[in-house]
Order: C-alpha cells, then sequence, then structure tokens
C-alpha cells in the first residue's frame, strides 16, 4: 500500500463550488476528450470533406448513445472496484474476454501508430525535421510520464490537455462558414443509401462509441475509488452512491457533450472548405490540415496541427492505458497507474508495448494511417458484443449489487447497443448488396 501512495499522494485541491466542479470531472471528460484523437479527428475530416454538411446529424444521434453507455461503464467500475475486463473475468466467459482483449489491443495498436504518425506528421508540417524521430519522441513521452509521474499529477495535466481541443473551435471561427447550410446538416438527417455512407456511418460510431474507451472510463473510475481513502466500491459503501451518481452523471455528460462539440466544429470546418472547393480525398488529419492552408489560410492550418498534436498527447496514453488495464484485469495482475513501476512490472510493460508496436509500425512497410479507417471500422464491430456483455453486468444483482440499472438509462444503454448493431449489419449489407 506505500508504494501505491507513494505515487498517488494527494495534490491539496483549491476550494468553493467552482474548483468543486472541476475536480468532479475526471475520467468521462478524459475520455471524452481522448474520443477526439488524431485519427478520430481524421475520420471526422475525412466524413466532413466526403459528405459535407449532410453527415454533421449523426453527432447529435451518437451524444446520448455515448453518455448511455460510458455512464453506465463508469458505474460497474465505481460499484465492482473493477474495470470491465475484472468483471467479465468474474462473472462470464473467459474465452471471449479472451478474444475481446487480443482485438482491443491490436486496434488500439493500431490507432497508437497512426497517432503518433499524425502528430508527427503535424509537427513536421510546422517545423520541418525527421518525421521517424518525432514518433520515437512522441511515444516515449508518453510512456515515460505514465511511469514516472505521480497519479494526481498525471491526471491533472491530462485534464489541462484537454483545452488543445478548443484549437478547433478556433479554426471553425477563422473560416467563412454558411450558417443556413450548416444548421440545415446539423439538425435534420440526411440519409444515403450507398456504401460510402454507410461505412463512414459505421467508422464515426466507431470512433466516438469506442470499446477503448469504456474500458478506460470504467478502469479510471476503480483507480480513482482504490486510491482514496475515503472511498469503497459502492458494493461494499452503498451510502456513497447518491453522491457517486451524481458525479458520474455530471462528468461523463459534459465529457461526451465536448467531445461532440469539436468533432461537429472539424466536420462543418472540413466541409465548408475542403468539401465546398471538391477536396474529398482526406484520409488523415494531418492531410486535413494541409489541405486548409490553400483554402482557409495559414491560420486555420496552424490551429489545426497544433490540435493534432495536443490530442495526441492526451489520446495516446488512453489508449495504451486501457490496453494495460484490460490485459492486466484478464490476467489478475496488479494494476493501476497509481501504483510505481516495480509494484506493477507486467500492467506497465503492456502500457509499454503497446505503444512500441505502435511505434513499430512507423518503421515497417505497414501504413497505419491506411489501416486507421478500417480499425475505426474493427472498433464499431467489435463495440457490439462488448455493449451487450456490458448491458448484462450492470443489470445483473450478482455484478452490481443493489446498484444495478434499470429504467431509462438502461434502455438508453440497449438502444446505443441495437444502433451500434445496426450499423455493422447495415454495412454488411451494402457490401454485400
Amino acid at each position: 500500500m506505500a508504494l501505491i501512495e507513494e505515487k498517488a499522494a494527494a495534490i491539496p485541491a483549491p476550494r468553493g463550488k467552482k474548483s468543486k466542479f472541476l475536480r468532479s470531472l475526471g475520467p468521462g471528460l478524459i475520455s471524452g476528450a481522448a474520443d477526439d484523437d488524431p485519427s478520430g479527428i481524421g475520420t471526422y475530416s475525412q466524413a466532413g470533406a466526403q459528405l459535407g454538411f449532410g453527415i454533421s446529424w449523426t453527432m447529435l444521434l451518437a451524444y446520448p448513445l455515448m453518455v448511455a453507455i460510458q455512464e453506465i461503464s463508469a458505474l460497474i467500475g465505481r460499484t465492482t472496484g473493477h474495470g470491465i475486463a475484472g468483471n467479465i473475468r468474474r462473472h462470464y466467459s473467459g474465452s471471449l474476454l479472451h478474444v475481446i482483449v487480443a482485438l482491443l489491443f491490436i486496434a488500439n495498436a493500431i490507432n497508437i501508430g497512426a497517432d503518433l504518425a499524425a502528430m508527427a506528421d503535424a509537427l513536421k508540417m510546422l517545423i520541418g525535421g525527421p518525421l521517424l524521430l518525432y514518433v520515437v519522441l512522441f511515444g516515449v513521452a508518453c510512456v515515460v510520464a505514465q511511469i514516472v509521474m505521480r497519479y494526481p499529477l498525471y491526471v491533472s495535466i491530462l485534464k489541462w490537455t484537454t483545452l488543445s481541443l478548443f484549437a478547433y473551435v478556433a479554426a471553425l471561427l477563422a473560416i467563412k462558414v454558411p450558417w443556413g447550410e450548416a444548421l440545415h446538416g446539423l439538425l435534420v438527417p440526411h440519409i444515403e443509401l450507398s456504401s460510402t455512407f454507410a461505412t463512414t456511418l459505421v467508422a464515426l460510431l466507431g470512433t466516438t462509441i469506442s470499446p477503448y474507451l469504456f474500458f478506460w472510463q470504467a478502469s479510471q473510475e476503480a483507480e480513482d475509488e482504490r486510491i482514496d481513502p475515503d472511498e469503497s466500491p459502492l458494493l461494499d459503501a452503498p451510502e456513497q452512491g447518491p453522491e457517486a451518481i451524481r458525479r458520474i452523471r455530471c462528468d461523463t455528460l459534459v465529457g461526451m457533450a465536448f467531445s461532440n462539440v469539436i468533432a461537429i466544429a472539424i466536420m462543418i470546418t472540413t466541409a465548408a472548405t475542403l468539401h465546398a472547393n471538391g477536396v474529398t480525398d482526406i484520409e488523415t488529419s494531418s492531410q486535413a490540415a494541409e489541405a486548409l492552408r490553400p483554402i482557409a489560410g495559414n491560420f486555420a492550418f496552424v490551429i489545426f496541427a497544433l490540435g493534432i498534436i495536443g490530442t495526441g498527447m492526451l489520446a495516446v496514453p488512453v489508449l495504451a492505458g486501457s490496453s494495460a488495464y484490460a490485459v492486466g484485469e484478464m490476467l489478475r495482475w496488479r494494476v493501476g497507474l497509481a501504483r510505481l513501476a516495480k509494484d506493477a512490472p507486467a500492467f506497465y510493460g503492456v502500457l509499454a508495448v503497446a505503444t512500441l508496436v505502435g511505434i513499430g509500425l512507423n518503421m515497417t512497410p505497414i501504413d497505419p494511417i491506411k489501416a486507421l479507417y478500417w480499425s475505426a471500422v474493427v472498433n464499431g464491430v467489435v463495440a457490439v458484443p462488448v455493449m451487450v456483455i456490458t448491458m448484462m453486468m450492470v443489470a445483473n444483482r450478482k455484478v452490481m449489487g443493489d446498484f444495478r440499472v434499470h429504467g431509462g438509462l438502461w434502455a438508453l444503454g440497449w438502444v446505443s447497443t441495437g444502433a451500434m448493431g445496426l450499423c455493422v449489419l447495415g454495412m454488411v449489407a451494402t457490401w454485400i448488396f
């Protein structure tokens, strides 16, 4: 315990209602912001460039679905004191868990590789220099920070890093937008019966409703509870339930709203500039930034590029961390960023390996950027069984005790699961027919 306390030593917190609200924002805010990683920015940019304003309405649809499944994931972690992988291991099929975690690790490693490549490419566009060196430096910096920093300080840095996402609001304000068309596309659903539209829709949902975010938020809730001497799993301390549930709901509502506002800003920016000027072949966030320069000017280009670097520094640790939590919980290891590396060497080893694999992908003939779009599609497909088993867990008294979820949140969670399943089926149908 002393080893945990050494890395998790508390940082004095400021007082006041405003600071209390800010302190209540944690796993949900970080999960929402990490959702807008460089690969997500690439997917949103591609959607806006290809389909224009008519695709942005999907973010309004996704918001309540994201909130439901992320809040449910957080409740599982806070109630049981274990992440999603740990609860699947305790209550469900071990074989299913091995398949899910393996796919999660692979998808996350590809995502890390693509995010590092996008960050390095953005920095190279801004100042020049060797691309691979930047990939290595960004990757190593993310791993070292997670290993050596005290947990409260590290979480605080992640929270402040979320501010980098406002770069995309600045980029939006720097261009001329036909707001009538933009609001029509945002508020009036437009559906095309094409494989491009269906695949893009699944990629968007696979980017916004991602398995690694379920695992991360649940594990972070369990982690925060474990290191706080005044908190216990809700199964052991039910009196803490009302306050914990209110905090989780506020955290998740704010975090997912933040995520979707930024996604909409990116879509409108690329629709108003790239799509409007016939630039529809965008595969990465860096390509989107470069394409913006002759159309929207240097300011929009620089802001877009800086945002890629900032969001990458937030997302890569979350991707690697979610892999480490999932593998560690599956194999009954000691897990947690609040632990010292010597206290949880296997956990940090997985975290480092996931990042190193991402770095390595940039040094092979495999192009992680080209694999990224399909990685988002795979995330959408993998999300369905993860969401089904998560919904089963949260309604199971053996797992959740008196805190099992029912009513509106339970129904919305199943709507989210069904929507993801229907999108995947629709995508497959367009491929076949």
